[in-house]
């Protein structure tokens, strides 16, 4: 099987979008392909969530055409120049899983001094790490939702609103939905994935928090569902052609330095945990985007934000790169 991913493009800012097959960062519009090899199961797919409504049997037919094409037959475009629009434009809805690396927490919990009073650096961090090895044991994941409309593509500038002083980075891992399902066990969890690719949960940290009152606790909407906050993409990438979601390398920086740079190894809960736990309450629907979690190395970590004029580069191994200027 030839390895392919599949994106969302248009040949200016404005004009019109279409699906596009991805193979070496190379681009052919889909509905060539299909009028070249005779693909009928495609020829109505006109974006990437009209596949995943239909992924079982796009999927089989994206297989074959990837196995037929001839990069000299058809009109192949470089991705860089191409609009890449959002890959899944837009999806239905979006789920994220906070607090799911365990180093990430760690540093989290020892960087805001929050523990059993009398310990020094070293002893909190011991009882962050005890604490954090319970929870994986014995706990569940923690996901709420984002807004579509955080959705922006991989190389768009992400406009800082004037709402928050402290937007923050958060690189991750994102699953995409290939088939509905509720109350989905853990063992066909992995039937319920189309494929993986690229987020970045942007937040504004000064607004998690509820301070007019505490009992609230964080305030996701402010915080995480500004416009913008979701830059996706740039392609979606098969899961057969990830063969371990859970061992890919993650990278990103901030104007040339390095901020994130762990692995997907370090989720508190995996990817099968996450889907049986969001479906037990929600169902999940073709197109839907699961962000997993975001590795050590965000900007409370630094104490340093996003200003305009910064560059963030993002990657994930083997699903491509964002990169955003900030506005």
């Amino acid at each position: 099987m030839k390895p392919y991913a599949l994106g969302t493009f248009s040949h200016s800012q404005n004009g019109p979008k279409f699906v596009g097959l991805v193979m070496n960062d190379r681009v052919v519009d889909l509905a060539e392909l299909v009028r070249l090899y005779d693909a009928p199961e495609l020829a109505g797919a006109g974006s990437v969530l009209a596949l995943l409504d239909t992924w079982d049997a796009s999927r089989a037919a994206l297989d074959r055409l990837a196995m037929a094409v001839d990069g000299k037959a058809e009109h192949w475009h470089a991705l860089d120049t191409l609009r890449v629009h959002p890959v899944v434009d837009l999806p239905r809805q979006i789920f994220c899983t906070g607090a799911n690396y365990r180093k990430h927490v760690v540093d989290m919990t020892v960087d805001a001094k929050v523990g059993p009073p009398g310990l020094d650096e070293a002893g909190l961090r011991r009882w962050a790490e005890n604490m954090m090895d319970e929870r994986a044991a014995t706990g569940e994941p923690y996901a709420f939702t984002k807004p579509v409309s955080t959705v922006s593509g991989a190389y768009d500038p992400l406009v800082l609103p004037n709402t928050t002083t402290q937007p923050d980075w958060e690189l991750e891992l994102a699953v995409v939905i290939g088939r509905s399902g509720y109350q989905i066990p853990r063992e066909l969890a992995l039937d319920y994935i189309a494929g993986y690719c690229i987020v970045n949960d942007i937040s504004a940290r000064d607004l998690i928090p509820r301070t007019d009152y505490k009992m609230l606790g964080t305030d996701w909407l402010r915080s995480k569902g500004q416009p913008g906050f979701l830059p996706l993409g740039p392609y979606l990438v098969p899961k057969a052609f990830v063969p371990d979601p859970h061992r890919l390398k993650m990278r990103l920086s901030v104007s040339g330095q390095i901020m994130q740079d762990e692995s997907t190894a370090d989720m508190l809960f995996d990817i099968v945990r996450q889907i049986e736990y969001i479906s037990r309450y929600s169902r999940l629907l073709p197109g839907d985007i699961i962000c997993t979690g975001s590795p050590a190395g965000n900007g409370t970590h630094y104490n340093r934000y996003l200003q305009a004029g910064d560059v963030i580069e993002a990657e994930i191994e083997g699903l491509g790169r964002q990169r955003q200027i900030c506005v």
